[in-house]
């Protein structure tokens, strides 16, 4: 049986994934992080199936870099088709190796016996155990062995409650920002001014005579306070703030000629996709654009650090321990091996939000104190201010029709910024303190189309085309630097695929969701489409100001398939009242993760597509705090519904990034169908509403 897994392939060592425990326990230890999105329960799921133990003996451990596989980044929504492969596999070989070993103690044959909660008994009712065997083992560890049936599952498909939320809602769990270490120290790194602002002089008597402050820390144009208490730090910034003088210029684009900037410069031009024969003509064109989107992670990022004789430690909410532990060991000019990074939890992303940067603060300060931890938590300012953006994106379609109305040639080009500068990306990009302190740029990375790409995430729509030709524009220029955000350039290029969609159906004169299934042939697409249809009641009348829409998408083309419906009001601005989804993710490991995935992701879609939007002027971003960045409010949030098609004989696909652009088209649509105009500029905010009226 072969491996299914590149974590298992990369990290081939049993002891790295699983250990039995005398005290009657299994550690796993997978290198996915938990970021909210629960992955460590499905992981425990998965392990307590194979393995034929109640849930309750699943000991998930943090991701740590001396000990942990090396997973990479938990990104993509692959910790299931990555971890969650490899754990079975490992899981299965364990369990083998424990009959074998029973069978020798018992006297009799590994298939005579059965398992009960670790306990492997004999036809004579002689029984032994998982930890009684622990030391017999591992000599008995095949290369591979088979997995139990699916029928003969028992904790996968079951909504299993959380492991990490009792802690959470009781108090008892620490999260990283609460951790306090003896003779802790609190840092702060005071920003730039703006984008291409450079330290010309600084005064620091007035900051190291505060009585508290240890010491400032200067390199570059970084500057930094430490104190013994945290309240001490903030004041101690303020006060730097005032006692700094910089030198300023405008490095960015005109807001206001946004798509113009993107559409004109330099850029790497590639052919993602090309089949068929190239248009002659162009019965439909249009222009899609999406504003550079903030992660705005509700807590703040933060990281904790400590040098020990020349070793460095750290604690981040990291999505790679791994990747952080590689640019920090460059960066310092350490071995590997004198790095050691903690994953703890802290502020969810969904992306590269700052909490590598966060880590390289910490870093940097914590180096001027040897052997005393240093905590940094970034400003909400910084927050929104500093951290990687989702690029800004233009996405033009245009479709040649045949006489008949059916699509000759389909054409779909897109210019953005790349999707990935996370640490040890392609050419290594730098932490924010390394670029403040000196290190050149490097541009922002798209990942290749094998990995779901980034800008063209999605770009190549899954319905059957004639001919379709699909082109990137990459710009080198950087003026924002951005990262991966959840779906990456799923979300404006499901929007203007489905846009386009519905606007054929309306030229041919039928339903969106019929036009939608004579372009399909994969079953299981067609099927998300029927099934959130029925669960819509689709065809419903709407009131006035009123409009219901769909989108559909499966992401990258080779993940989990999803539709949605969304109903909206649209008077003064964009209301989404109730969304409906229907989605394919393979077996369901967890049904109620998978919908608090999926609702997650929706939610986060409704906010980036009606309001959220990064402002700047030609010297830096603008929208710094809540009012001036809004993001989805509770009061706004509308009623969902989460039809999940199960398929226990498929393997798992990730869930998380599923719903964002199909969730995006669906009340793209339903804002046309209310007011019969078409709104390409995404957000769907007032201002851009009534430009597409006009």
């Amino acid at each position: 049986m072969p491996d299914r897994s590149p974590s298992l392939a990369a990290n081939p060592d049993v002891d790295r994934w699983l250990a039995i425990q005398p005290d009657g326990t299994i550690l796993v230890r997978s290198g996915k992080v938990e970021l909210g999105q629960g992955v460590l329960t499905a992981l425990a799921q998965i392990v307590a199936d194979e393995l034929c133990v109640d849930i309750t003996r699943i000991r998930v451990l943090p991701v740590r870099t001396d000990v942990s596989p090396d997973e990479g980044y938990t990104a993509g929504s692959l910790s299931l088709q990555h971890s969650g492969t490899a754990l079975r596999q490992v899981s299965a070989r364990l369990r083998t190796a424990a009959l074998t070993a029973a069978a020798e103690v018992l006297g009799t044959t590994p298939d005579r016996l059965t398992i009960a909660n670790g306990t492997i008994e004999a036809p004579n009712g002689e029984s032994t155990t998982y930890w009684t065997l622990a030391d017999r083992i591992a000599a008995h560890l095949p290369a591979d062995a088979p997995e139990r049936a699916v029928e003969s599952h028992t904790v996968v498909g079951r909504s299993v409650p959380r492991i990490d939320i009792p802690g959470k809602v009781y108090g008892t769990r620490h999260y990283l920002h609460d951790l306090r270490f003896p003779g802790q120290l609190f840092g702060r790194v005071l920003r730039p001014p703006s984008r291409g602002a450079h330290l010309t002089d600084i005064d620091e008597g007035p900051v190291r005579a505060l009585t508290g402050v240890v010491t400032v820390v200067r390199s570059g144009d970084v500057v930094g306070v430490i104190a013994d208490r945290e309240d001490t730090a903030v004041r101690a910034l303020a006060v730097l703030e005032k006692t700094t003088n910089w030198t300023t210029s405008p490095t960015l684009p005109d807001e206001n000629a946004l798509v113009d900037y993107l559409t004109s410069a330099p850029a790497d031009d590639h052919i993602v996709h090309e089949h068929g024969n190239p248009p002659a003509a162009t019965t439909l064109r249009a222009r899609f654009s999406r504003a550079y989107l903030a992660h705005a992670s509700i807590a703040p990022s933060c990281a904790i650090a400590r040098w020990d004789n020349g070793t460095l430690t750290v604690w981040s909410h990291t999505q790679g321990v791994y990747p952080l532990r590689a640019e920090l060991a460059r960066w310092f000019e350490l071995a590997l091996a004198d790095v050691r990074v903690q994953h703890v939890e802290g502020a969810g992303c969904y992306g590269h939000n700052a909490a590598d940067d966060v880590a390289g603060d910490a870093a940097l300060l914590a180096r001027a104190v040897p052997g005393r931890p240093v905590q940094v938590v970034w400003s909400r300012q910084d927050e929104l201010g500093w951290a990687p953006f989702g690029p800004a994106m233009v996405t033009d379609v245009a479709v040649e029709l045949a006489a008949d109305g059916r699509i000759k040639h389909w054409r779909q080009e897109i210019w953005s910024n790349g999707h990935s500068s996370r640490p040890s990306s392609a050419g290594t990009p730098p932490l924010l303190a390394a670029l403040h302190e000196g290190q050149p740029p490097v541009p922002s990375s798209d990942p290749p189309l094998r990995a779901g790409g980034g800008s063209a995430r999605n770009a190549v729509p899954g319905y059957d085309l004639a001919g379709l030709t699909v082109v990137s524009h990459l710009l080198r220029d950087m003026p924002l630097r951005t990262s991966a955000l959840r779906s990456l350039g799923a979300h404006l290029n499901v929007y203007a695929i489905e846009s386009i969609m519905d606007e054929l159906a309306e030229r041919a004169g039928t339903d969106p969701i019929e036009y939608r299934l004579r372009l399909l042939t994969d079953p299981r697409a067609r099927a998300v489409l029927r099934r959130v249809a029925t669960a819509s009641g689709w065809g419903a009348t709407q009131g006035a100001d009123q409009g219901r829409g769909v989108g559909y998408a499966r992401y990258k083309n080779t993940g989990a398939y999803c539709a949605v419906v969304a109903d909206v009001e649209a008077t003064a601005s964009v209301l989404v009242t109730r969304l409906t989804i229907a989605v394919d993710v393979g077996q369901v490991v967890n049904p109620d993760g998978v919908r608090n995935q999926i609702e997650g992701g929706a939610l986060q879609s409704v906010s980036w597509t009606t309001k959220e939007r990064v402002r700047f002027d030609r010297h830096d971003v603008t929208s710094r705090t809540w009012e001036d960045y809004p993001i989805l409010t509770f009061t706004e949030v509308p009623s969902v519904q989460v039809e999940l098609l199960d398929r226990p004989e498929c393997p798992p696909l990730g869930a998380g990034e599923a719903a964002s652009g199909p969730t995006a088209a669906a009340i793209g649509n339903a804002v046309r169908a209310a007011l019969g105009v078409s709104v390409r500029a995404v957000p769907l905010t007032p201002d851009n509403v009534i430009a597409a009226l006009h």
